[in-house]
């Protein structure tokens, strides 16, 4: 007897911590829920038209990320950001982006530096249209492509771990951000010794770039927040 065939296949449907989850980070890194914002659960709940349980999942996801920290009865909170994080971060950032060029020197391809081209190519066609949040993301895009060519599966992890922090601190402290064209063209000189597989020159201009952001986001909060916050000093 010949079997009936199913009229249907499975539908998956998608992880619903997920998904709040996504759509939280995506309010935190385009600043919609600023520094000290609370995440009020019912709310939240509310407008998304889903239960408080996987809001509550998603936060404390969030949480362990360092996205949001938990008040004891008064529920979660966007973080503050201190001057003390912002160097943090940028120092690991240049941590992993040295060893990922460094990589990368080694093992890229030609496919590999036609795409980073393409990533520069469409980051600087679409600057004047892009809003803020897009243009950062396109620029943290090219760095974790870096990450991925360097061969390197632990360090592309670790990476992706910290993109999320940093995409929120641009983005919180500087809606504006600067000169659009002249942040894409800037990874011009990254690729071009990436291609001449110049691993010293390419570490420099990393390097420089890298720290040329830290210095513009630490300027950035410096304008926005007492002088009595600094700690450190990024380097030179």
């Amino acid at each position: 007897m010949t079997p009936i065939a199913k009229p249907f296949v499975p539908v998956e449907v998608p992880d619903l911590v997920d998904v709040i989850e996504a759509e939280l980070t995506r309010a935190i890194v385009e600043g919609r829920l600023g520094p000290g914002s609370r995440v009020i659960e019912a709310e939240t709940a509310r407008q998304m038209g889903v239960s408080r349980a996987p809001v509550r999942e998603a936060a404390r996801r969030m949480e362990r990320q360092g996205l949001l920290v938990a008040k004891p009865r008064h529920g979660f909170f966007v973080r503050d950001i201190t001057v003390k994080e912002i160097d943090d971060l940028y120092a690991v950032r240049l941590s992993l982006e040295d060893c990922a060029v460094a990589g990368a020197c080694e093992r890229i391809d030609a496919a590999g530096i036609a795409r980073l081209q393409a990533q520069i190519d469409a980051m600087c066609d679409q600057a004047p249209s892009l809003t803020p949040p897009q243009r950062i993301q396109l620029d943290l895009q090219f760095h974790m492509m870096l990450c991925e060519f360097s061969g390197n599966a632990r360090l592309l992890r670790l990476f992706a771990t910290i993109e999320t922090e940093v995409r929120m601190i641009i983005a919180l402290l500087d809606n504006h951000y600067q000169d659009p064209l002249y942040v894409a063209k800037a990874h011009q000189p990254i690729l071009d010794a990436l291609a001449a597989r110049d691993e010293g020159l390419a570490r420099a201009e990393t390097r420089e770039h890298i720290t040329s952001a830290w210095h513009h986001v630490r300027d950035r909060f410096a304008s926005q927040h007492p002088p009595s916050r600094y700690q450190e000093t990024p380097p030179s």
